[in-house]
Protein backbone atom coordinates (compact mmCIF):
# COMPACT_ATOMS: atom_id res chain seq x y z
CA UNK A 1 0.00 0.00 0.00
CA UNK A 2 1.68 3.59 -0.97
CA UNK A 3 2.62 6.00 1.87
CA UNK A 4 -0.60 8.44 -0.12
CA UNK A 5 -3.30 5.76 0.14
CA UNK A 6 -2.46 5.36 4.05
CA UNK A 7 -2.81 8.74 4.45
CA UNK A 8 -5.64 9.15 2.98
CA UNK A 9 -7.44 5.96 4.31
CA UNK A 10 -6.26 7.41 8.33
CA UNK A 11 -7.38 10.56 7.79
CA UNK A 12 -10.75 9.20 6.52
CA UNK A 13 -10.91 7.11 9.74
CA UNK A 14 -9.67 10.19 12.17
CA UNK A 15 -12.58 11.64 10.37
CA UNK A 16 -15.31 8.89 10.85
CA UNK A 17 -14.33 8.46 14.38
CA UNK A 18 -14.64 11.99 15.37
CA UNK A 19 -17.22 12.71 13.78
CA UNK A 20 -19.58 10.09 15.40
CA UNK A 21 -19.53 11.55 18.91
CA UNK A 22 -19.26 14.99 17.48
CA UNK A 23 -22.87 14.43 16.65
CA UNK A 24 -23.90 14.49 20.15
CA UNK A 25 -21.68 17.01 21.38
CA UNK A 26 -23.34 19.71 18.40
CA UNK A 27 -26.64 18.37 19.61
CA UNK A 28 -26.57 18.70 22.94
CA UNK A 29 -24.75 22.11 22.61
CA UNK A 30 -21.60 21.29 24.63
CA UNK A 31 -18.93 21.32 20.98
CA UNK A 32 -17.09 24.15 22.81
CA UNK A 33 -16.33 21.04 25.18
CA UNK A 34 -14.14 19.25 22.42
CA UNK A 35 -11.56 22.13 22.21
CA UNK A 36 -11.29 22.32 25.70
CA UNK A 37 -10.74 17.98 25.81
CA UNK A 38 -8.72 18.29 22.98
CA UNK A 39 -6.19 21.06 24.63
CA UNK A 40 -6.12 19.98 28.31
CA UNK A 41 -5.35 16.35 27.53
CA UNK A 42 -1.78 17.76 26.65
CA UNK A 43 -0.96 17.29 30.60
CA UNK A 44 -2.36 14.09 30.79
CA UNK A 45 -0.01 13.04 28.52
CA UNK A 46 3.43 14.81 29.66
CA UNK A 47 2.52 13.68 33.05
CA UNK A 48 2.28 10.35 31.98
CA UNK A 49 5.66 10.59 30.03
CA UNK A 50 7.46 11.71 32.67
CA UNK A 51 6.87 8.55 34.91
CA UNK A 52 7.47 6.12 31.65
CA UNK A 53 9.92 7.75 30.12
CA UNK A 54 8.33 6.55 26.61
CA UNK A 55 6.02 7.74 24.46
CA UNK A 56 4.59 4.60 23.01
CA UNK A 57 3.26 3.64 26.34
CA UNK A 58 -0.57 2.89 26.49
CA UNK A 59 -0.10 4.96 29.86
CA UNK A 60 -0.26 8.05 28.43
CA UNK A 61 -3.98 7.42 26.54
CA UNK A 62 -4.98 6.65 29.97
CA UNK A 63 -3.63 9.64 31.88
CA UNK A 64 -4.84 11.76 28.88
CA UNK A 65 -8.42 10.21 29.02
CA UNK A 66 -8.17 10.92 32.85
CA UNK A 67 -7.40 14.05 32.41
CA UNK A 68 -10.13 14.57 29.61
CA UNK A 69 -12.28 13.61 32.67
CA UNK A 70 -11.22 16.40 34.94
CA UNK A 71 -12.14 18.74 32.31
CA UNK A 72 -15.51 17.70 32.15
CA UNK A 73 -15.71 17.18 35.71
CA UNK A 74 -14.45 20.96 37.12
CA UNK A 75 -16.51 22.63 34.37
CA UNK A 76 -19.00 20.93 35.40
CA UNK A 77 -18.80 21.93 38.96
CA UNK A 78 -18.48 25.17 38.33
CA UNK A 79 -21.29 25.32 36.50
CA UNK A 80 -23.38 23.93 38.41
CA UNK A 81 -22.30 26.67 41.69
CA UNK A 82 -24.51 29.61 38.69
CA UNK A 83 -21.51 31.84 39.66
CA UNK A 84 -20.72 31.25 36.17
CA UNK A 85 -21.82 30.22 32.73
CA UNK A 86 -21.26 27.13 30.52
CA UNK A 87 -18.45 28.80 28.36
CA UNK A 88 -17.02 31.16 30.88
CA UNK A 89 -15.82 27.85 32.91
CA UNK A 90 -14.99 26.25 30.13
CA UNK A 91 -12.75 29.44 29.53
CA UNK A 92 -11.34 29.02 32.85
CA UNK A 93 -10.69 25.37 32.72
CA UNK A 94 -8.96 23.74 29.70
CA UNK A 95 -6.83 27.15 29.16
CA UNK A 96 -5.23 26.60 32.60
CA UNK A 97 -4.84 22.87 32.30
CA UNK A 98 -3.71 23.34 29.01
CA UNK A 99 -0.73 25.91 30.26
CA UNK A 100 0.26 23.86 32.90
CA UNK A 101 1.18 21.28 30.01
CA UNK A 102 2.62 23.52 28.16
CA UNK A 103 4.98 25.02 30.81
CA UNK A 104 5.94 21.02 31.71
CA UNK A 105 6.92 20.61 28.22
CA UNK A 106 9.24 23.82 27.86
CA UNK A 107 10.48 23.32 30.86
CA UNK A 108 10.95 19.87 31.15
CA UNK A 109 11.04 17.75 27.78
CA UNK A 110 11.84 20.51 25.36
CA UNK A 111 14.27 17.51 23.92
CA UNK A 112 11.62 15.61 22.91
CA UNK A 113 9.50 14.42 19.92
CA UNK A 114 6.12 15.78 21.81
CA UNK A 115 5.88 19.41 21.86
CA UNK A 116 2.74 22.00 22.03
CA UNK A 117 3.26 22.23 18.18
CA UNK A 118 3.05 18.45 17.81
CA UNK A 119 -0.19 18.22 20.08
CA UNK A 120 -1.83 21.50 18.21
CA UNK A 121 -0.90 20.87 14.64
CA UNK A 122 -0.14 17.02 14.03
CA UNK A 123 2.22 15.86 11.03
CA UNK A 124 -0.23 13.19 9.28
CA UNK A 125 2.59 12.96 6.89
CA UNK A 126 4.88 11.15 9.21
CA UNK A 127 2.44 8.46 10.01
CA UNK A 128 3.15 6.03 7.69
CA UNK A 129 6.66 5.82 8.86
CA UNK A 130 5.83 4.65 12.27
CA UNK A 131 5.37 1.15 11.50
CA UNK A 132 3.36 -1.63 13.17
CA UNK A 133 5.57 -5.01 13.07
CA UNK A 134 4.66 -7.97 13.89
CA UNK A 135 6.80 -11.04 13.84
CA UNK A 136 8.59 -9.38 11.18
CA UNK A 137 5.68 -8.82 9.25
CA UNK A 138 4.60 -5.17 8.43
CA UNK A 139 1.08 -5.07 9.00
CA UNK A 140 0.78 -0.80 8.33
CA UNK A 141 1.20 2.47 10.41
CA UNK A 142 0.16 2.36 14.25
CA UNK A 143 -1.80 5.29 13.65
CA UNK A 144 -4.24 3.33 11.54
CA UNK A 145 -4.48 0.62 13.91
CA UNK A 146 -4.95 3.25 16.90
CA UNK A 147 -7.95 5.18 15.19
CA UNK A 148 -9.50 1.79 14.19
CA UNK A 149 -9.44 0.35 17.91
CA UNK A 150 -11.13 4.17 18.66
CA UNK A 151 -13.55 4.29 15.78
CA UNK A 152 -14.72 0.64 16.71
CA UNK A 153 -14.78 1.92 20.75
CA UNK A 154 -17.24 4.77 19.42
CA UNK A 155 -19.10 2.42 17.22
CA UNK A 156 -19.36 0.15 19.99
CA UNK A 157 -20.58 2.69 22.72
CA UNK A 158 -23.26 4.14 20.16
CA UNK A 159 -24.72 1.47 18.56
CA UNK A 160 -25.33 -0.46 22.29
CA UNK A 161 -26.12 2.44 24.01
CA UNK A 162 -28.38 4.79 20.99
CA UNK A 163 -31.44 4.47 22.41
CA UNK A 164 -30.54 6.07 25.93
CA UNK A 165 -28.06 8.38 24.20
CA UNK A 166 -31.32 9.43 22.16
CA UNK A 167 -33.38 10.23 24.91
CA UNK A 168 -30.66 11.87 27.22
CA UNK A 169 -29.74 13.94 23.98
CA UNK A 170 -33.15 15.02 23.46
CA UNK A 171 -34.89 14.68 26.47
CA UNK A 172 -32.84 14.56 29.84
CA UNK A 173 -35.50 15.44 32.35
CA UNK A 174 -37.77 12.15 30.47
CA UNK A 175 -35.31 9.86 30.96
CA UNK A 176 -33.78 10.42 33.92
CA UNK A 177 -37.82 9.66 34.81
CA UNK A 178 -37.44 6.31 33.32
CA UNK A 179 -34.66 5.52 35.25
CA UNK A 180 -31.60 6.10 32.91
CA UNK A 181 -29.16 8.18 34.36
CA UNK A 182 -28.14 11.14 31.67
CA UNK A 183 -25.07 12.00 33.73
CA UNK A 184 -22.99 8.73 33.29
CA UNK A 185 -23.72 8.71 29.68
CA UNK A 186 -22.51 12.68 29.86
CA UNK A 187 -19.19 11.75 31.26
CA UNK A 188 -18.96 8.23 29.51
CA UNK A 189 -19.63 10.40 26.34
CA UNK A 190 -16.59 12.53 27.85
CA UNK A 191 -14.40 10.07 28.27
CA UNK A 192 -14.63 8.82 24.87
CA UNK A 193 -14.17 12.30 22.99
CA UNK A 194 -10.90 12.25 24.95
CA UNK A 195 -9.88 9.04 23.71
CA UNK A 196 -10.59 9.54 20.32
CA UNK A 197 -8.72 13.23 20.96
CA UNK A 198 -5.55 11.46 22.18
CA UNK A 199 -6.15 8.85 19.50
CA UNK A 200 -5.72 11.18 16.85
CA UNK A 201 -3.40 14.41 18.31
CA UNK A 202 -0.20 13.00 17.45
CA UNK A 203 -1.15 12.46 13.37
CA UNK A 204 -3.53 15.57 12.64
CA UNK A 205 -3.23 17.71 16.05
CA UNK A 206 -6.14 18.82 17.91
CA UNK A 207 -6.73 21.58 15.65
CA UNK A 208 -7.62 19.53 13.28
CA UNK A 209 -9.39 17.17 16.19
CA UNK A 210 -11.93 20.13 17.16
CA UNK A 211 -12.61 20.61 13.57
CA UNK A 212 -13.79 16.93 13.23
CA UNK A 213 -15.74 17.09 15.85
CA UNK A 214 -17.98 20.38 15.04
CA UNK A 215 -17.80 20.58 11.25
CA UNK A 216 -19.08 17.58 10.14
CA UNK A 217 -22.04 17.27 12.53
CA UNK A 218 -23.04 20.74 12.43
CA UNK A 219 -23.35 20.40 8.23
CA UNK A 220 -25.23 16.72 8.56
CA UNK A 221 -27.57 18.92 11.60
CA UNK A 222 -28.30 21.24 8.23
CA UNK A 223 -29.37 17.91 6.09
CA UNK A 224 -31.71 16.29 8.64
CA UNK A 225 -33.84 16.34 11.46
CA UNK A 226 -33.24 12.63 12.04
CA UNK A 227 -30.51 11.62 14.47
CA UNK A 228 -29.59 8.22 12.67
CA UNK A 229 -29.03 9.64 9.31
CA UNK A 230 -27.51 12.75 10.96
CA UNK A 231 -24.79 10.16 12.19
CA UNK A 232 -24.48 8.65 9.10
CA UNK A 233 -23.72 11.66 6.94
CA UNK A 234 -21.94 12.94 9.66
CA UNK A 235 -19.49 10.37 8.44
CA UNK A 236 -19.34 10.40 5.23
CA UNK A 237 -18.83 14.32 5.29
CA UNK A 238 -15.84 13.89 7.62
CA UNK A 239 -14.43 11.48 4.89
CA UNK A 240 -15.35 13.65 1.66
CA UNK A 241 -13.22 16.57 3.76
CA UNK A 242 -10.31 14.63 4.63
CA UNK A 243 -10.00 13.03 1.00
CA UNK A 244 -10.34 16.34 -0.77
CA UNK A 245 -8.11 18.38 2.13
CA UNK A 246 -5.61 15.77 1.34
CA UNK A 247 -5.90 16.15 -2.51
CA UNK A 248 -5.60 20.55 -1.78
CA UNK A 249 -2.48 19.95 0.51
CA UNK A 250 -1.29 17.80 -2.39
CA UNK A 251 -2.21 20.44 -4.77
CA UNK A 252 -0.51 23.66 -2.48
CA UNK A 253 2.00 22.10 -0.92
CA UNK A 254 0.32 23.09 2.15
CA UNK A 255 -0.09 21.31 5.53
CA UNK A 256 -2.45 18.38 5.13
CA UNK A 257 -4.20 18.67 8.22
CA UNK A 258 -4.90 22.08 8.16
CA UNK A 259 -6.10 21.88 4.33
CA UNK A 260 -8.70 19.41 6.06
CA UNK A 261 -9.27 21.52 8.72
CA UNK A 262 -10.17 24.12 5.42
CA UNK A 263 -12.00 21.69 3.63
CA UNK A 264 -14.44 21.19 6.56
CA UNK A 265 -15.13 24.45 7.22
CA UNK A 266 -15.46 24.80 2.82
CA UNK A 267 -18.03 22.04 2.70
CA UNK A 268 -20.32 23.71 6.03
CA UNK A 269 -20.02 26.76 4.69
CA UNK A 270 -21.88 25.15 0.90
CA UNK A 271 -24.63 23.29 2.98
CA UNK A 272 -25.31 26.70 4.70
CA UNK A 273 -25.93 28.06 1.84
CA UNK A 274 -27.87 25.37 -0.16
CA UNK A 275 -29.67 23.16 2.37
CA UNK A 276 -32.97 22.58 1.01
CA UNK A 277 -34.36 23.03 3.64
CA UNK A 278 -32.47 24.42 6.60
CA UNK A 279 -29.83 26.84 3.82
CA UNK A 280 -29.74 30.64 3.67
CA UNK A 281 -30.90 30.61 0.23
CA UNK A 282 -34.42 28.05 1.51
CA UNK A 283 -34.66 30.29 4.35
CA UNK A 284 -34.89 33.64 2.23
CA UNK A 285 -37.17 31.84 -0.04
CA UNK A 286 -39.40 30.49 2.45
CA UNK A 287 -39.35 34.44 4.19
CA UNK A 288 -40.36 35.61 0.77
CA UNK A 289 -43.14 32.97 0.19
CA UNK A 290 -43.95 33.92 3.55
CA UNK A 291 -44.20 37.47 2.59
CA UNK A 292 -46.19 37.32 -0.29
CA UNK A 293 -48.75 34.48 1.67
CA UNK A 294 -49.13 37.19 4.24
CA UNK A 295 -49.71 39.56 1.73
CA UNK A 296 -52.36 37.44 -0.43
CA UNK A 297 -54.21 37.11 2.85
CA UNK A 298 -54.23 40.35 4.20
CA UNK A 299 -56.04 41.32 0.31
CA UNK A 300 -58.65 38.55 0.66
CA UNK A 301 -59.71 39.63 4.35
CA UNK A 302 -59.84 43.29 2.90
CA UNK A 303 -62.13 42.12 0.27
CA UNK A 304 -64.34 40.43 2.47
CA UNK A 305 -64.74 42.83 4.90
CA UNK A 306 -65.90 45.23 2.15
CA UNK A 307 -68.00 42.60 1.28
CA UNK A 308 -69.91 42.10 4.99
CA UNK A 309 -69.78 45.91 5.93
CA UNK A 310 -71.72 46.96 2.35
CA UNK A 311 -68.50 49.48 2.37
CA UNK A 312 -67.63 52.07 -0.68
CA UNK A 313 -67.23 49.72 -3.58
CA UNK A 314 -64.06 51.62 -4.34
CA UNK A 315 -62.48 49.96 -1.38
CA UNK A 316 -62.84 46.96 -4.60
CA UNK A 317 -61.39 48.68 -7.15
CA UNK A 318 -58.03 48.19 -8.46
CA UNK A 319 -56.91 51.81 -9.31
CA UNK A 320 -58.14 52.85 -5.35
CA UNK A 321 -56.42 49.32 -3.28
CA UNK A 322 -52.98 51.17 -3.10
CA UNK A 323 -54.51 53.75 -1.11
CA UNK A 324 -56.45 51.01 0.73
CA UNK A 325 -54.05 48.93 1.48
CA UNK A 326 -51.13 51.40 1.84
CA UNK A 327 -48.64 49.24 -0.40
CA UNK A 328 -46.33 50.59 -2.82
CA UNK A 329 -48.67 50.31 -6.30
CA UNK A 330 -45.57 47.68 -7.95
CA UNK A 331 -46.53 45.45 -4.79
CA UNK A 332 -49.96 46.11 -4.96
CA UNK A 333 -49.78 45.11 -8.66
CA UNK A 334 -48.04 41.95 -7.65
CA UNK A 335 -50.39 40.80 -4.71
CA UNK A 336 -53.12 41.10 -7.29
CA UNK A 337 -51.71 39.22 -9.66
CA UNK A 338 -50.77 36.44 -7.55
CA UNK A 339 -54.33 36.25 -5.67
CA UNK A 340 -55.53 35.72 -9.46
CA UNK A 341 -53.42 33.28 -10.47
CA UNK A 342 -54.61 31.48 -7.09
CA UNK A 343 -57.67 31.93 -7.54
CA UNK A 344 -58.72 33.79 -4.70
CA UNK A 345 -60.22 36.70 -6.50
CA UNK A 346 -61.42 37.40 -10.18
CA UNK A 347 -61.80 40.65 -11.88
CA UNK A 348 -64.34 42.47 -13.72
CA UNK A 349 -63.65 45.65 -15.16
CA UNK A 350 -61.39 47.47 -12.39
CA UNK A 351 -63.61 45.64 -9.61
CA UNK A 352 -61.76 42.99 -7.38
CA UNK A 353 -64.55 40.10 -6.05
CA UNK A 354 -63.52 37.17 -4.37
CA UNK A 355 -64.24 33.88 -5.41
CA UNK A 356 -65.94 31.07 -2.96
CA UNK A 357 -62.36 29.62 -2.54
CA UNK A 358 -60.77 32.69 -1.53
CA UNK A 359 -63.77 33.73 0.86
CA UNK A 360 -63.02 30.93 2.70
CA UNK A 361 -59.20 31.26 2.96
CA UNK A 362 -60.44 34.65 3.91
CA UNK A 363 -62.40 33.35 6.63
CA UNK A 364 -60.11 30.68 7.46
CA UNK A 365 -57.25 33.87 8.00
CA UNK A 366 -59.31 36.14 10.46
CA UNK A 367 -60.17 32.88 12.69
CA UNK A 368 -56.16 32.54 12.80
CA UNK A 369 -55.61 35.57 14.13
Amino acid sequence: MSPSLEIIILASLVALTCALPGVFLVLRRISLMSDAISHAILLGIVVMFFITKDLSSPLLLIGATITGVLTVTVTEMLIRTQKVKKDTAIGLVFPFLFSIGVILLNKYASGIHLDADCILFGEIAFAPFDRFIFQNVDLGPIGLWLMSVVFLLNLTFIIVFYKELKLATFDPALAAALGFTPILLHYALMSLVSITAVGAFENVGSILVVALFIAPPATAYLLTNRLSVMLILSGAIGIIAAISGYWLAHFLDANIAGSMATMCGVIFFIVFIFAPEHGWLARQFFRRFKQWDFAKDILTVHLLQTELNHADQTEQIVSHMTDHMLWDHPFTIDVISRCLQDGLIVQEGEKLILTNYGREKAKISILKG
